[in-house]
């Protein structure tokens, strides 16, 4: 065969990309001309309405307030209810009715929270070295003063409980790694769950046992020697105890240490849990015309953890939420169903906005014709992950078409989908919708210091808000009526 000069060469493959990209697009469009009305939705519309969003940065803008100029959110401070006033300001200026919902919401505050190693094998005199942690929401106090105490290390809970004789009067450690491999290959939720569950459940299994205090290794990637906070249960049964989040490379000192010998910690928690406080969810509607009183919802929640601005949980999905609104309102646009966009108020640690609104509406769930709740960080968005029941898929196939325009054509059909707040909702039938989002990286920042808006990319919004306000159009429009699921719990 003849060598081909490198110019030359360069020139053909240029020739060959650009011709085969001219197809693929074409192809696209043809595929998106040719469904031009499905399920009663005109496709012109979703197109302008993909536009609209793509090309705006509102819910940026609005990240960029809601982060930089509040910053903190956990339920009963001050700053949830500066993110209350703004959201529902931000919504009243777009002209959306905007209602606020109370919710009693809990009101844990995090004091002082120190530890070092005051003795181990082979220690200097005069040696100690400084463990880095956050106190676990709902975790009790030490005394003012600390508590020095040995430690357990545990790497399972049949290892703790194979231990249970030498638990009582020490601190137990869970040093069980998130598996970012996992991650990395789409399974970002399953390697949360795995590692997440000795955050869970783990402080309340060591309590029950005897234990004086509890540390789990920080649930997450990136190991920067950041610490990852959360909620933990204590059930009916379980005493609290004070409960910490260590830093991954501090649980792995603490092993390498124990294996040689005993350690003892040097450990100050002084979180306080205060009285409930008054909140609200922010419920902002675009009234619909002649199917008025069929609900779409669209959603994201409002609080934070207080270690750091909660851009990505859950700034970004409830910035995508108001993004959905705010396009349908600058293109004028009046759905048949009312599309109702919610800022949700305490997901983080107790879920009572969710559980007030579903309270407050248990009896017109059958006018729930689909919730939607974006809460799993601000990842490129490749699709939408649904929960209908089977038949009703091929009602939402025909948005694949231009979902492909975006860059956004998966969509999976699973037996759960959307978040915590909406949970009760779907658990009692109604279709339940989220968007599918690159989350490889979401739980290196999650519940850390590190979760600011220069971790969220203005065009990843506005891919999630083009989707999702697509989606809402679509549902909002469609003549067909899903069909709500089988209660997959009892009321």
């Amino acid at each position: 065969m003849k060598m081909i000069k490198q110019k030359t060469l360069v020139k053909l493959i240029v020739v060959v990309a650009c011709s085969f990209s001219a197809v693929i697009v074409n192809v696209a469009h043809a595929d998106t001309v040719a469904v031009t009305k499905a399920n009663g939705v005109d496709f012109a519309t979703l197109a302008r309405i993909r536009d609209a969003a793509m090309s705006s940065d509102y819910s940026y803008d609005r990240l960029a307030e809601l982060t930089d100029q509040i910053g903190p959110r956990l339920s009963g401070s001050l700053g949830a209810e500066a993110a209350v006033a703004l959201i529902a300001d931000d919504m009243r200026r777009i002209g959306m009715q905007v209602n606020l919902q109370p919710v009693k919401v809990p009101h844990w505050v995090r004091g002082a929270e120190t530890a070092e190693l005051v003795e181990y094998p082979n220690r200097p005199a005069g040696i100690s070295q400084k463990v880095v942690l956050t106190a676990l929401g709902g975790s009790s106090a030490t005394p003012a003063s600390g508590l020095t105490l040995p430690i357990l290390v545990v790497h399972s809970m049949e290892e703790l409980h194979a231990h249970a004789a030498d638990v009582k009067g020490r601190i137990v450690l869970f040093d069980v790694a998130y598996d970012q491999n996992l991650a990395n290959n789409g399974h970002a939720g399953n390697a949360y769950g795995e590692a997440g569950m000795y955050r869970f459940i783990g402080p309340a299994t060591a309590s029950k046992l005897g234990a004086a205090a509890a540390l789990v290794r920080s649930v997450g990637g990136a190991d920067f020697r950041i610490p990852h906070t959360g909620m933990t249960g204590w059930g009916k049964d379980a005493t609290p105890i004070p409960a910490a989040a260590v830093t991954a490379e501090d649980a792995m000192l603490m092993t390498r240490l124990a294996a040689k010998g005993e350690i003892k910690m040097h450990l100050t928690l002084t979180p306080q849990t205060l009285p409930d406080a008054d909140s609200h969810n922010v419920i902002a509607d675009l009234p619909g015309s002649d199917k008025s009183d069929e609900v779409v919802i669209v959603s994201g929640h409002m609080d934070s953890w207080d270690l750091a601005t909660g851009a990505t949980d859950d700034g970004a999905g409830l910035v995508v939420a108001m993004g959905v609104a705010d396009v349908f309102k600058r293109l004028g646009l009046h759905p048949r169903r009312t599309v109702r966009m919610i800022g949700w108020m305490n997901e983080e640690n107790g879920t009572r906005g969710g559980k007030a609104y579903f309270n407050a509406n248990k009896d017109k769930l059958n006018k729930h014709f689909a919730v939607i709740e974006s809460d799993s960080g601000a990842g490129r968005p490749m699709g939408l992950i649904f929960s209908t029941v089977a038949e009703d898929q091929k009602l939402i196939e025909p948005l694949k078409s231009i979902f492909r325009t975006i860059g956004t054509p998966i969509l999976e059909r699973r037996e759960y989908a959307g978040g915590e707040d909406v949970s009760q909702l779907t658990d009692s039938g109604v279709p339940s919708f989220e968007p599918m989002l690159d989350t490889r990286n979401y739980f290196s920042y999650h519940h850390t210091p590190a979760d600011t808006l220069d971790k969220v990319e203005p065009e990843n919004l506005r891919r999630q808000v083009a989707m999702l306000a697509m989606l809402t159009w679509y549902l909002a429009e469609m003549p067909e009526q899903l069909q709500q699921l089988a209660p997959s719990k009892p009321d």
